[in-house]
């Protein structure tokens, strides 16, 4: 039992390291990263496949797809922009920053203005890894209940910035909007809530977010 914490401490302080070159490759190259986080179903690909469309013309994009198995998300990704790297880590429930810097070897950060790393489908294991990014967005769904900012305090205490997917749901189940909209201020007063809909193309908040953090990062280099 002793030897445990030690382990997992320096595990942590190797990854933290690497995630410290990944942003300073990331801050070099002048592209704004995030790392999304999300529970298997979320639609955190759906959210990336339709974000991708309508960033077409106006940022140059690039994806890091983490799934257990296939190149299933990649592929599906790849109809949008051709800068996209498929990791698979097979047992492993998140990415880790070494895995993020052998995947970016594989991308022109230069070319790019954005980079989305979609982590592995998972609300706990991913939130305590840094990866190099300039934002954590934890995305939530109607379709998985409520409780979940309340049930998982950490991403939510940890995020830059929140998704709720699929309000185009809420007709249909139970899903207290006020409740998981008081959760989330409960833990974190600061990001802002986007509630959203790929189903119907409603993500405007989201994309006009993106889209200003990626242009304050860069007059903030700039300047």
């Amino acid at each position: 039992m002793n030897v445990t914490v030690p382990v997992v401490e320096n595990v942590l302080k190797v990854n933290d390291e690497i995630a410290l070159l990944n942003r300073r490759m990331f801050s070099d190259a002048h592209v704004y990263v995030i790392d999304l986080i999300g529970a298997p179903g979320s639609g955190k690909t759906a959210l990336l496949e339709l974000t991708l469309e309508q960033l077409t013309g106006i940022a140059r994009t690039g994806v890091v797809v983490g799934d257990p198995a296939t190149a299933r998300d990649g592929q599906r990704l790849a109809r949008f922009t051709r800068h996209v790297v498929q990791i698979n880590t097979g047992h492993g429930c998140h990415l880790d920053a070494n895995q993020v810097r052998q995947a970016i070897t594989k991308l022109p950060l230069s070319d790019l203005d954005i980079l989305v790393i979609e982590n592995v489908g998972n609300l706990i294991c991913p939130v305590g890894f840094d990866l190099g990014q300039h934002a954590k967005v934890g995305l939530f769904s109607v379709s998985e209940g409520d409780d979940k900012a309340a049930k998982h305090p950490h991403l939510v205490l940890t995020a830059d910035a929140l998704i709720l997917n699929k309000i185009d749901l809420l007709p249909y189940v139970p899903f207290d909007v006020p409740r998981f909209r008081e959760d989330v201020r409960h833990l974190n007063q600061v990001a802002p809530l986007m509630e959203v809909s790929v189903a119907r193309r409603q993500i405007d908040p989201w994309t006009h977010w993106l889209l200003a953090q990626a242009d304050k990062a860069k007059t903030n280099v700039s300047s």
